[in-house]
């Protein structure tokens, strides 16, 4: 199953919306169990999240972006942008 990084930016001022959905957020990234090799947020120069980074293995890109858009964190508006592409692992290496 090949790997697709969902890259998330937030929209300005928007702690407290981040911060009601989190929960929901999170419950929808576990729903893909192992599938998920990576998932966080971005953090701007003083720790506090301006967006969320994901990489997880999808079928294809289509289903990753539907997986990226029923994100409670995006039903809810937070995002100003999300770019959904696939992405291959290098380091470290696989065995």
């Amino acid at each position: 199953m090949p790997h697709y990084a969902i890259h998330c930016i937030d929209k300005p001022h928007a702690g407290d919306l981040r911060a009601e959905t989190r929960a929901a957020h999170l419950d929808h990234i576990r729903s893909k169990g192992e599938d998920v090799l990576i998932a966080g947020p971005l953090l701007d120069g003083e720790g506090s999240p301006i967006g969320s980074l994901l990489v997880i293995d999808f079928a294809d890109r289509k289903e990753a972006i539907a997986f990226a858009a029923a994100d409670p964190y995006a039903q809810a508006g937070l995002f100003a942008s999300v770019a959904v592409t696939s992405w291959r692992q290098v380091l470290p290496e696989q065995e």
